[in-house]
């Protein structure tokens, strides 16, 4: 057990929204349920790689996965996953009506919101400072509205979206939700339940987690009572991507932002969005069972060796992680846990290649030493990677610093790749209990 912890991170809870994100992008569809989220994922999502945060196991071959991107914004999901890896954690605006959004097409229902962009802009200049506005596609029909603004000190992007966030009392509460950091890089956030129920978070982040560009995104998420997330977000630029930085801070303050996203006049306008299909998933097209947070944890801290100090830890439901110090300075260990990894031929050939040996009980184990990927300076990412012949898969990681976007700490991970292999074939983890 690792001894003389230290004082920990505030941990983020599982985020089940970035399980099902993943049904939508995967090509297979296998293993995850598509649910009435959908309209969130059409909403949200951009073309590309920064977008892809469940990636098919096939194609990605990592197991890797950050802080899982949705309707406009960071998600303090898992910080590994079974599916592969997204190639940024980035806090981005909706995309412009009429923009391709890169997702598998989750339904026409979903697609048709016909509120016009004149209303949402309307709104927008009415619960904003003065200043001069340039809007995008004013003539058209949406469920967001994208802009530039001007108060005389420098140009920001600006946009505001109105999606509904699900059918369950779980819908959307991962959007009001401070995102961990030891994922997501920020400056402050926070949260509070407002009179009559109603959610906020407000977040003063970045675009980019390891901030190869000094562009800052603040966002203010608001979940009403009534299932409707208004989401707004700003940047120190007049673009999101691309354009130079224009000024120190987004122009509205984190009140503004609170006071935006509350307006009585986004009411009207999101009882105008088309009701989500209902449900026609099976109980076999269900998520498999995952063991508690909890129990990873408490079973990740067992399998520690000894001379380590957990300095912070965090994960959720099927994963974890743990920041250890041996005097030798910080370093993040994270495990993902899957009791079921979908059809067996649909990742074997992750499980082949340099690196891969074959166990004598037919286990395949993959070990893969590699520069980190999310910029951090130095930083290296080792890497354990196990199969068993029923589809049990576990996968380890360990980095030379206490966060992958920043520099690292030491020459090498704490733990070695015999540790990390020896973790991840600990017959403890087939032992737990499943939710």
């Amino acid at each position: 057990m690792p001894q003389n912890e230290g004082p920990q991170r505030e941990s983020t809870p599982y985020d089940p929204f970035e399980e099902e994100l993943g049904a939508v992008l995967r090509n297979t569809g296998d293993g995850f349920v598509v649910d009435d989220r959908r309209e969130l994922v059409a909403g949200g999502l951009r073309r590309g790689k920064s977008r892809l945060v469940r990636r098919r196991l096939a194609v990605t071959g990592g197991v890797l996965a950050l802080a899982a991107v949705g309707i406009g914004g960071v998600y303090g999901g898992s910080l590994l996953g079974p599916g592969g890896q997204a190639e940024t954690s980035s806090v981005a605006a909706p995309p412009m009506q009429g923009q391709d959004s890169g997702a598998a097409a989750p339904g026409k229902e979903a697609m048709d919101a016909t509120i016009p962009v004149k209303d949402l802009a309307a709104v927008l200049k009415a619960n904003t400072p003065d200043g001069q506005w340039q809007f995008d596609n004013l003539g058209g029909q949406g469920q967001s509205v994208t802009g530039v603004y001007d108060d005389g000190k420098g140009k920001a992007g600006v946009s505001v979206g109105l999606y509904r966030a699900g059918g369950t009392p779980e819908s959307g509460t991962d959007q009001v939700t401070c995102p961990d950091k030891a994922v997501v890089p920020y400056d402050d956030c926070t949260t509070e339940r407002l009179p009559g129920g109603d959610r906020l978070m407000v977040l003063q982040g970045y675009e980019y987690p390891d901030k190869r560009e000094e562009t800052k995104n603040w966002r203010a998420v608001l979940l009403t009572k009534d299932g409707i997330l208004i989401d707004a977000n700003e940047y120190n630029a007049a673009a999101e991507k691309g354009a130079a930085i224009s000024r120190e801070n987004p122009p509205f303050s984190p009140a503004q932002l609170k006071a935006l996203v509350t307006a009585e006049a986004w009411r009207p306008l999101a009882a105008q969005l088309p009701q989500l299909p209902g449900r026609t998933d099976t109980g076999k097209e269900r998520s498999p069972g995952v063991p508690s947070a909890a129990a990873v944890q408490a079973t990740l801290r067992s399998l520690l060796p000894k001379g380590v100090t957990v300095t912070s830890h965090g994960g959720g439901d099927g994963h974890g992680y743990v920041v250890v110090d041996d005097g030798e300075g910080p370093s993040l260990v994270g495990v993902d846990v899957q009791p079921t990894a979908g059809k067996i031929d649909d990742i074997a050939e992750l499980f082949t290649g340099a690196g891969v040996v074959t166990l004598p009980d037919g286990t395949k184990v993959k070990s893969t030493q590699q520069p980190g990927e999310k910029g951090g300076e130095g930083v290296v990412w080792w890497s354990v990677d196990t199969l068993t012949p029923e589809g049990f898969r576990v996968a380890v990681s360990a980095f030379n610093s206490d966060a992958q976007y920043k520099a690292a700490t030491r020459n090498e991970p704490a733990l070695t790749m015999e540790q990390l292999k020896a973790l991840a074939l600990s017959p403890k983890w087939r032992k737990l209990p499943l939710k």
